[in-house]
């Protein structure tokens, strides 16, 4: 596991995933079988990644990635680095035979992730890519909504994804500072764009084109250790895509927006017969002979009360956290074969649309995004 020193590696892929799994005995393949991993911490700063072990255990863990990718007992390399680190490892990993499972980006240009996926398709090895928000459970009821038919037609989609991150001045930043330095892998449209490419390809209709505007709404913040620095990555992107079957998407994606709404992160689907809302965990509709009939008045405040019209879906339903329930998909993948269709081709599809949306960005344009073969 490289790169687990930071917030997401350490929270959902060390602790609430592989951690998880080995607290719970594994993952079960029969009544007489299961996987239980073996972990091996590797970073860079030896203090870090030490303290990160004995915290956790006493877990191995070393500072020399070569070491560790000669070791025989370790079948599966995992990478969250930040983007800009990941290609050259990764192909490493390749190299020395290891099973490939990576966060996302799996590369910060479409040209070396596809590299990724064609070295790994050569070598024979399993390989994944992180694409968490699939198991969530508020888009987990969506695709269930969909299954049924709730929707009707679907027609069009609105997310809304976001928070106020502190410039780190006087209140600590929650997200780390290379997040806001292009020259180290930042940007929002790099980040978010590849979440919503598979959350949209999955759910809604293959992407077909993208219109994305940019912004650097914050231009200057401050680090970890408190010295101020410019940001010279997008905090802020505002996109439109057109999907397969005419679904018309558009998300909203800020680390500079004060929220005033249900969750982080908000996904709506309109149709036909009916519409949803859904936040990470929690989903509510509002089908047809639901809908009200509003009336127009600005000269009055409105008495209806609209969320009363909306019913939820799934409640009292339970899940697992969705980055250990993908985790255990790919284990089941290496070790019993089992199918798993969120590979390297996926992750560049991802790497594919926030390159096109920053082209759109520059170009003041839409942009096609032609399908994308291995």
């Amino acid at each position: 596991m490289n790169g687990v020193t930071g917030r997401m590696g350490t929270n959902q892929h060390l602790e609430r995933s592989l951690l998880a799994i080995i607290a719970q005995g594994g993952v079960k393949l029969s009544a007489n079988e299961s996987i239980v991993p073996r972990l091996l911490l590797v970073g860079r700063n030896a203090e870090k990644v030490a303290a990160l072990a004995r915290k956790y255990g006493d877990l191995a863990w070393t500072t020399d990635l070569d070491a560790a990718l000669k070791n025989p007992e370790y079948s599966i390399y995992f990478d969250a680095q930040t983007t800009d680190r990941r290609t050259e490892s990764v192909k490493r990993a390749i190299a020395a035979g290891k099973h490939i499972y990576c966060e996302k980006p799996s590369a910060d240009t479409l040209e070396g992730a596809l590299e990724l996926y064609r070295l790994a398709q050569k070598s024979g090895i399993k390989h994944g890519v992180v694409q968490d928000k699939l198991w969530l459970p508020g888009l987990m009821k969506l695709r269930a909504l969909r299954d049924r038919g709730f929707f009707g037609r679907i027609f069009s989609v609105r997310g809304e994804f976001g928070y106020w991150v502190f410039d780190g001045e006087t209140t600590q930043a929650q997200r780390p500072s290379w997040n806001y330095r292009k020259e180290d892998g930042g940007g929002i449209i790099m980040d978010m764009l590849c979440h919503w490419r598979y959350v949209l390809d999955d759910l809604f209709g293959s992407v077909k084109a993208v219109s994305c505007l940019g912004a650097t709404h914050i231009p200057r913040r401050w680090d970890e250790s408190g010295k101020p620095y410019d940001a010279t990555a997008d905090d802020a992107a505002y996109a439109t895509f057109q999907l397969e079957g005419g679904v018309i998407a558009h998300f909203n994606s800020s680390w500079c927006v004060r929220v005033r709404r249900d969750d982080l992160l908000t996904i709506q689907v309109e149709g036909t017969k009916g519409s949803a809302i859904a936040g990470l965990r929690n989903c509510w509709t509002q089908s047809a002979d639901q809908t009200p009939r509003p009336v127009w008045n600005p000269d009055v405040d409105d008495p209806h009360n609209y969320f009363s019209d909306w019913q939820p879906e799934g409640a009292g339903a339970r899940f697992d956290n969705a980055f250990k329930s993908q985790w255990e998909l790919f284990l089941r993948h290496v070790v019993a074969g089992e199918p798993f269709r969120w590979t390297l081709l996926e992750g560049a599809k991802g790497v594919q649309l926030a390159e096109k949306g920053l082209e759109s960005w520059r170009k003041r344009t839409w942009i096609d995004v032609p399908p994308l073969a291995g």
